[in-house]
């Protein structure tokens, strides 16, 4: 009685905070609104300023919780599947991957917008993903957590010199490139988000239904095999419900990083180890961190913007590397 308790105030608590927070980001900025000017943007169709920056601001805040719940829950997935607490979809280059290919599509074949990116993403994501296990499982040990680690790293610093040496040559490419490769929201529009979220919710249900298979994977192969757990089966579900997450929301909002690797981290700390209810936490704290995240990109350099891929980056950073060392402390 007490778990579930402790879970519907989690749920509560997270929940109020993300209202919050998504009130703060409709209304701050670089004009501050206060609540007749918010009914009075979607009650009238008087133009002024005010009134268009709200109706902006709406959208932006929707795909900010869309992203920083998919990232999360992509984070969770990967750290799960992998066994390696330091792994989230930049560490492990599958942002890099997706990014790589996106630019490819903008030099090679003109795409332009992210219904048309979201499938080249999708293909960038899964072939970086093969490619890093791959690599991984070349030493004597296989695919150890420090292994996928080294893996990704190296193969995300390729591609990110890749998509530098397509770039540098192409003026055109890189105005089309350079406010998505930072990552960021400010472009949010319902129309390109709703082509989106069928494989959003897609991902989302996948992860959902991999929970279970992921405690089981966390106590070891052979031991899960045991369980009845078709090993195989549930790293592929994991890994197919973590690229079509990261992949959408690499096309909707750039190569965000960080997020993926600070919030399953959060949600274990609060939840514990269930996957069950990682998964849950792992999309509201997410999606909490990235609209809080934006909005304080939009406070601190008033009136200009500071995207929220910066942002998180700053924030991820620190963490990153306290985990690392945490994690070198304890292997040694």
């Amino acid at each position: 009685m007490m778990r579930h308790q402790r879970t519907l105030i989690t749920a509560i608590a997270l929940t109020v905070s993300i209202l919050m927070v998504c009130w703060l980001s409709i209304s701050l900025g670089s004009r501050t609104v206060g609540i007749r000017d918010i009914t009075a943007a979607f009650t009238t169709d008087t133009q002024t300023i005010t009134l268009s920056a709200i109706r902006l601001r709406v959208p932006r805040t929707a795909l900010g919780l869309l992203v920083g719940a998919g990232l999360g829950v992509a984070g969770a997935l990967l750290q799960g599947m992998s066994r390696n607490p330091l792994a989230d979809p930049s560490i492990l280059g599958l942002n890099s991957g997706a990014a790589f290919a996106i630019v490819c599509a903008i030099a090679f074949a003109d795409l332009s917008t992210p219904i048309q990116y979201v499938w080249v993403a999708m293909a960038g994501s899964a072939l970086t993903a093969l490619l890093v296990w791959f690599a991984a499982s070349i030493g004597r040990f296989g695919p150890t957590p420090m292994s996928l680690t080294l893996a990704g790293a190296v193969i995300s610093a390729m591609l990110t010199s890749f998509t530098s040496a397509i770039l540098l040559p192409r003026v055109n490419v890189i105005n089309s490139y350079r406010f998505w490769q930072v990552g960021g929201i400010s472009g949010a529009r319902f129309s390109l988000m709703l082509p989106m979220l069928p494989i959003l919710i897609i991902g989302f249900v996948l992860a959902l239904a991999s929970a279970h298979s992921l405690d089981a994977l966390a106590l070891g192969d052979e031991l899960a095999a045991g369980l009845g757990t078709r090993v195989s089966i549930a790293r592929a579900q994991a890994w197919l419900a973590a690229i079509l997450l990261c992949s959408s929301c690499t096309a909707l909002a750039g190569p965000i990083g960080f997020v993926g690797l600070v919030v399953p981290h959060a949600a274990r700390l609060i939840t514990g180890s269930d996957y069950r209810r990682i998964m849950p936490a792992s999309a509201l704290i997410g999606a909490l961190l990235l609209v809080f995240a934006d909005v304080v990109g939009r406070v601190v350099t008033r009136p200009a913007d500071v995207e929220v891929g910066i942002v998180t980056a700053l924030i991820g950073a620190p963490i990153f590397v306290w985990l690392t060392c945490r994690r070198t402390q304890t292997e040694v």
